[in-house]
């Protein structure tokens, strides 16, 4: 089969032949219809320090993806040929405590496909059963591919619990896009939603929050305050991990808000703990990945209701042979690319 593969501590990726997986008893194997491009994916084509530390070469990379069942393991007992899945990208051990409590996706052995095992950059996959989650068939493949990242923001918002309340989300890339569409859905009732690409808050306008902001233009705390008469937002929903925008989320979340955590720092920051966080009497959320499998069923309910639109954030789609043209539009400055889809 064609593959996408990291062969060597270098930056690029490269088109390779790969052997089609294997099956064994707990194991399905995926044509891959359609699979997306995440941002961690952009970090591994440059190879970058957090690339370095993540990921040893050679790998198949990719963990966004749907695809349709071709083959099961004897011992499967849920999913059959035919199905139509998309992919959950964490697996978990199922024996830690964490998996035995219903916290599955803080799995203390968790594997993840793309990094610790070969991903979905391919024509097939070989998943466990357990990270098959069926879709209707009449869901376009490009929308079941974005799944898997789509949860992360359905997670956060969900957590934020943002019905009825003013709500604050940093970041341009799909997570912070996806996130703008989520709130709307779930009943927020002002959103301020702050990015820095040109292209991208293009694309957050179609979203329709109440309010945009160029941070490269103006200071979004400063304009947020002066919105709210000085008393901040009730949740700040913070997705890109860009350290501006950090302390800027602390300190328009007001009194006794909800602060949610999904972005990850480059590095490393430093943070005045009892001011921003302590003083506040704030709640903060940490968010990693998505609940298994709660928030694909919340998910998948909004999606097929048709309440929920997240089709403005996919704005190119790619062979997966074209994965440098793909990666050409996501690492060049300025940015000109939403969500990109890989086609086998």
């Amino acid at each position: 089969m064609k593959a996408i593969a990291k062969l060597k501590e270098t930056p690029g990726l490269e088109l390779i032949d790969a052997p089609t997986p294997k099956l064994t008893s707990h194991r399905v194997l995926v044509k891959i219809k359609a699979a997306s491009i995440c941002g961690s994916d952009v970090h591994l084509f440059k190879w970058d320090q957090w690339a370095s530390k993540n990921l040893k070469p050679p790998r198949i990379v990719g963990h966004e993806g749907a695809g349709e069942v071709v083959e099961v393991g004897s011992q499967v007992e849920h999913i059959k040929v035919g199905d139509f899945v998309s992919l959950e990208s964490h697996i978990p051990c199922l024996g830690c405590a964490r998996c035995r409590t219903g916290e599955m996706h803080l799995c203390t052995n968790l594997k993840t496909i793309g990094f610790g095992v070969d991903g979905c950059f391919a024509e097939y996959i070989a998943m466990p059963e357990i990270c098959c989650v069926k879709h209707d068939k009449s869901m376009p493949w490009e929308i079941a591919s974005i799944q898997e990242p789509l949860g992360n923001s359905v997670y956060a918002v969900s957590e934020s619990d943002v019905a009825g309340k003013s709500v604050a989300i940093f970041g341009d890339g799909p997570t912070g896009l996806f996130a703008v569409a989520i709130a709307r859905c779930l009943g927020a009732t002002q959103i301020f939603a702050v990015g820095a690409s040109e292209y991208r808050l293009g694309i957050m306008k179609k979203l329709k929050p109440d309010v945009v902001i160029d941070s490269t233009q103006e200071s979004a705390a400063d304009l947020i305050l002066e919105k709210t008469h000085g008393e901040g937002v009730d949740c700040v929903l913070e997705m890109s991990g860009a350290e501006q925008a950090i302390h800027d989320g602390l300190q328009i979340v007001r009194n006794g808000g909800v602060f949610t955590a999904f972005g990850i720092p480059s590095k490393p920051l430093q943070i005045d703990f009892a001011k921003e966080i302590i003083l506040k009497g704030i709640k903060v959320i940490a968010i990693h990945g998505r609940k298994m499998f709660d928030t694909w069923k919340q998910m998948g309910q909004l999606l097929n209701s048709g309440r929920l639109d997240v089709n403005p954030v996919i704005t190119h789609r790619f062979p997966m042979a074209e994965i440098g043209k793909a990666m050409d539009l996501l690492t060049r400055s300025p940015i000109e690319a939403g969500k990109v889809i890989l086609l086998p």
